[in-house]
């Protein structure tokens, strides 16, 4: 019988199955910290990339349902992954799709994302009571809260609000999970309709990490430009230590053509069936290039089998789980007066997000 009694509690952000292609036959993987005081401590897949009730939903019968379905969805992709290395490749049109959701979705599953939607909401309210001024605050608690706050409440409410950074805000596990599975579905595309290179190593070895879905961008872009799923020139993901995938920039193949170009439809078709795709061989510069962006956009950990230390890179950053930050505007300080009829309505502008 199922229930609350047997809910498990642990719940991984990347999956058990996944992290035992980067283990040795025990089980046994090296996590790395990117937290400089802390040391590289080898432990079991189970124990790693994961938190207490990450996915919880106590108001179901079973607590646990979407960690279960995650992992009906999981053992699909871990099943792809043994087609990839059995040489199954291009993979039938059905698995990209599927596969190319598991990527998706373990593109923003992890604790960055809810820290970064965390952050942003805290910033856009900070200009929301701020801009309003500190006679409004009863107004905006009202309609936002449901009571009439006491003076002394509305002195902390607008206390809270315009510190630095905003005010304490904290996700619940069901919006981190609505949130995470619509912004999948809407990035599944960028990874499927992308030609496909599977990478085989033998003498390198791949790495990961707590985010192992990773954007290159364009070596001619200027680095402050920044990368998204759209613009970025590849993707990788490191599929075992000996196996990796790399989904290219499908705009070299329609370059030059008009988006309702009949050709465009067609080439997308021959994507989708894999007829871009290639296997090829993982060279030195391969493995670099997956393992040194991989390093570089790892959040809190960077995770080896116990003989690949050797292909860690050198100076790995810091720990950092927010991906984007809002400036400009949102950073103004605020002296209690409203800003209507003292400023313009500020405008939002995208060079004030910055995307890390």
């Amino acid at each position: 019988m199922t229930g609350k009694g047997n809910t498990a509690k642990l719940h991984h952000y990347v999956p058990q199955g996944y992290l035992r292609g980067f283990a040795s036959e025990k089980g046994r993987i090296v996590a790395v910290p990117l937290d400089r005081s802390r040391k590289s401590f080898t432990s079991s897949v189970k124990n790693v990339a994961a938190q207490t009730h990450f996915h919880t939903l106590d108001d179901l019968e079973e607590p646990d349902e979407f960690e279960k379905a995650l992992s009906g969805m999981e053992g699909e992709a871990i099943s792809i992954i043994g087609k990839l290395e059995g040489n199954e490749f291009p993979l039938s049109e059905s698995d990209r799709w599927t596969f190319s959701y598991y990527m998706a979705l373990q593109s923003v599953r992890g604790p960055d994302t809810r820290k970064t939607m965390e952050h942003l909401r805290a910033k856009f309210i900070r200009v929301e009571i701020g801009a309003g001024g500190r006679k409004n605050v009863g107004n905006w608690a009202r309609k936002n809260l449901g009571f009439d706050p006491s003076p002394e409440q509305a002195d902390r409410i607008w206390a809270e609000a315009t510190q630095p950074g905003g005010p304490p805000i904290s996700f619940s596990n069901i919006a981190h999970i609505q949130h995470m599975v619509d912004t999948a579905e809407k990035l599944t595309p960028y990874f499927a309709t992308r030609p496909w290179s599977l990478v085989q190593f033998e003498q390198r070895s791949l790495i990961t990490s707590d985010a192992p879905v990773n954007l290159i961008p364009n070596p001619k872009d200027e680095p402050s430009e920044g990368v998204g799923f759209m613009t970025a020139w590849g993707i990788t993901f490191p599929l075992t230590r000996k196996l990796g995938l790399l989904m290219s920039d499908p705009m070299v193949m329609v370059d030059g053509l008009e988006s309702d170009d009949p050709r465009v439809q067609k080439i997308r078709g021959a994507v989708l069936r894999g007829e871009a795709d290639r296997i090829q061989r993982g060279t030195t510069a391969m493995e670099k290039l997956f393992n040194e962006h991989l390093a570089h956009s790892a959040k809190e950990y960077v995770y080896h089998h116990p003989e690949d230390a050797k292909f860690v890179p050198d100076g790995l950053p810091g720990p950092n789980l927010i991906n984007m930050t809002a400036g400009g505007f949102m950073d103004a300080e605020f002296d209690g007066g409203p800003w209507f009829g003292k400023l313009e309505t500020p405008e939002v502008r995208d060079e004030d997000f910055d995307r890390t």
